[in-house]
């Protein structure tokens, strides 16, 4: 992660992606306007060209393959995998917001699904019925209910956030904690708004000018237009977190991580850093919510549970903390991972499909969120991201990697 001061290796060049990377070699002029160094592509030359949004060209071919790739699958893909998918993308816009207030502020959040749940019922309520049986205004228009899900969810966030600047660690998790518990109970007995527990409302309609994306059209399926929809706000979300880490605010967040009294002494104003940290991040998770249920179209109180906040630490920390291209892994590793559970039972007969039964696939899922989390933070505490790094040097450095 950047600091605050660059990171050089006295010859003017900057190892690219982390600490761990190893140094330049022979480097060119400081000011990052000489010649290439070749062979090396992977190497920042320049205080400006480390702080780029795109810093280097293998990060500019992976990113337009990936958008690439992600125009082709839905012509090559079923509609169910694309519903998986386009829900992972979801959960990855969440997870970036979480990343911002844990892995970028280093502020112990474990009340996401609470925030998360304020942005659905807020969007829901926006776009929901006038004459159902629930709150509902009737305005169905994206551009609407999914800032104002964002912006309601961002209020909450900077309620809690007076707590941030006197709390810290685990007792700041406890506290984040007991908004879920609040929540579940708010939700649960406020039967006008979410229509009551095991009863549920409908999600908020995905309208683009006029057009209902959740309809199924002549060129495309529902689940395509879904899927281009949520990798659209995937993207936007995406470059927004990339922004925020490498702007001023970004790097004072990082500062206070590291060391939130360094920082004070150095001039950032920490009340206001940790509250932007928390709006920033619950402004993500309202966006989240408020989209999480619009792929299927329907939810209910016990959505926002412990469980999706637990889902969400796990996304970050197996993704690596602190990094935008290692969250979205993340998020799409743990969000695809029930789908390959499901598959279990299959190959292993122990494993039964009837949530009666025990052991079910169900709570072979909780138990593999468990160990994921305990395995990385023992083997690779920098999570997929960390892992890629490790590959990518021994790759640079072969066949002399000592």
């Amino acid at each position: 992660m950047s600091t605050l001061a660059p990171r050089t290796d006295g010859t003017g060049a900057h190892a690219a992606d982390g600490p761990t990377a190893a140094p330049a070699g022979p480097a060119g002029p400081s000011s990052g306007r000489g010649r290439s160094l070749r062979g090396r592509p992977g190497f920042y030359r320049s205080y400006e060209q480390e702080l780029a949004l795109f810093n280097t060209r293998p990060k500019r071919v992976a990113v337009g393959a990936v958008v690439l790739v992600a125009l082709v699958l839905p012509f090559v893909l079923e509609d169910a995998l694309l519903r998986t998918l386009a829900v992972a993308f979801v959960f990855a816009i969440g997870a970036l917001g979480l990343n911002i207030v844990t892995g970028l502020a280093g502020q112990v959040s474990l009340g996401h699904a609470f925030f998360l749940g304020v942005g659905a019922y807020t969007a829901a309520a926006i776009s929901g019925d006038p004459e159902g049986r629930t709150i509902g205004f009737g305005i169905t228009e994206m551009v609407v209910w999914l800032p104002a899900a964002g912006l309601v969810a961002a209020l909450f966030g900077v309620l809690v956030a007076p707590l941030a600047t006197r709390l810290r660690g685990l007792y700041l998790a406890i506290v984040t904690l007991g908004l879920v518990f609040i929540g579940e109970h708010v939700f649960r007995e406020w039967s006008d708004l979410t229509g009551g527990a095991g009863v549920g409302r409908e999600a908020a309609t995905p309208v683009v000018a006029g057009y209902d994306l959740s309809q199924g059209g002549e060129a495309f399926s529902r689940d395509q237009q879904l899927f281009f929809l949520m990798f659209a706000l995937l993207l936007v979300f995406a470059l927004a977190a990339r922004n925020i880490a490498r702007s001023r605010l970004g790097r004072a967040f990082s500062a206070v991580r590291d060391r939130d009294m360094a920082a004070e002494m150095m001039g950032i104003d920490l009340p206001r850093t940790k509250l932007l940290a928390f709006a920033i991040s619950s402004f993500y998770a309202g966006c989240a919510g408020a989209l999480l249920y619009s792929v299927s179209g329907f939810f209910d109180p016990a959505s926002f549970n412990l469980l999706l906040s637990v889902q969400f630490i796990a996304m970050v920390l197996i993704g690596g903390a602190g990094t935008v291209g290692g969250t979205i892994a993340g998020a799409l590793f743990i969000s695809l991972l029930p789908t390959l559970t499901r598959e279990l039972p299959e190959y292993i007969p122990l494993i039964s499909r009837q949530v009666t039964e025990t052991p079910n696939v169900f709570q072979v899922e909780q138990i593999l969120y468990g160990l994921l989390i305990v395995a990385f933070l023992l083997f690779e505490p920098r999570g997929l991201f960390g892992i890629w790094v490790r590959i990518r040097t021994y790759w640079k450095s072969w066949p002399f990697s000592y």
